[in-house]
């Protein structure tokens, strides 16, 4: 619950923010200001977009989704990012050509701008900090974003004040575009990992392998799949090969399995000669069984 309500603190505060800034940046005639506004307003869309799917993937299993909503938080952060992402490149764009083509600057309201970007985006910053979701983490990347673009924002328009350069507001803005398309870049790759269905991070497929072989009475263990739901939740199913049946044996490596993060397993167990209906070895012989 915690998640969501923080999630909306950081979307309100974002609006009213950004449509303030849009004021400042015309007023000010700050590139720096301008592009954040458009990149802030991008980021609250964003981000009700990330409320809204978060609060849909707290909903119970159903019919539909067996494996559960959790995956709706991810695709927040799918959007939040690649949101992220293209502004990051608009922003660049924008700043290149505001250094072959130079205007004039008002300094001062620059300033008071970048203290204010600071402080209210420290305050939506702190509301998301400890997200565990990835949305949650993409959200509060933002904030972390622009609490930096902010603060750069503010150092250029004390510098630009008592040095009268101009193309520090543009050389900045490029600083913090390509400092968020590296981290963005770095989110979307968690998220694909998890789409293909790669074996988790925290996951290390021999060492389960080794502890669950040390179980008294299993001979063999295959067919090991683990998969992650949202990069925190992991789900398995796998094949004991045991000397003789029983259900102490499987309650054993569910709880071994439990010791690595794996919430949820499905054990299969099998005899030591009963032959794998799906082992790679028997696929050749599977015709025969329907004769």
């Amino acid at each position: 619950m915690k998640t969501e309500k923080n999630i909306l603190i950081a979307f309100i505060l974002n609006i009213a923010f950004s449509i303030f800034e849009l004021f400042g940046g015309l007023f000010t005639g700050s590139i720096a200001i301008l592009s954040d506004s458009l990149h802030d307003l991008g980021d609250a869309f964003s981000i009700g977009i990330s409320y809204y799917l978060e609060k849909k993937s707290k909903k119970k299993a159903d019919s539909k989704h067996t494996y559960g909503y959790i995956r709706y938080s991810v695709m927040g952060g799918v959007i939040t990012s690649t949101i992220l992402f293209v502004g990051s490149i608009f922003v660049i764009y924008e700043s290149i050509c505001r250094l072959l083509n130079p205007i004039d600057i008002n300094y001062d309201g620059m300033i008071i701008f970048a203290i204010f970007g600071c402080l209210i985006n420290l305050i939506a910053s702190y509301y998301t900090k400890d997200g565990h979701s990835i949305n949650q983490k993409s959200v509060n990347l933002h904030m972390l974003e622009d609490v930096f673009g902010w603060f750069i924002v503010l150092v250029g328009s004390i510098l630009m004040r008592f040095t009268d350069i101009t193309y520090i507001d543009s050389i900045l803005s490029i600083l913090v575009a390509i400092f968020i398309l590296y981290n963005a870049f770095k989110n979307l790759k968690i998220i694909i990992d998890l789409f293909l269905e790669k074996t988790p991070q925290n996951i290390n497929l021999e060492k389960i392998k080794k502890h669950l072989l040390e179980i008294e009475g299993v001979i063999d263990v295959h067919h090991i799949h683990i998969r992650s739901i949202d990069g925190y939740h992991n789900f398995a199913t796998i094949h004991v090969v045991v000397k003789d049946y029983s259900h102490e044996i499987k309650h054993l490596v569910k709880e071994e399995l439990l010791e690595f993060d794996i919430i949820h397993s499905t054990v299969e167990i099998e005899l030591e000669n009963e032959e794998c209906d799906n082992c790679e070895i028997n696929i050749v012989n599977t015709h025969h069984h329907h004769h």
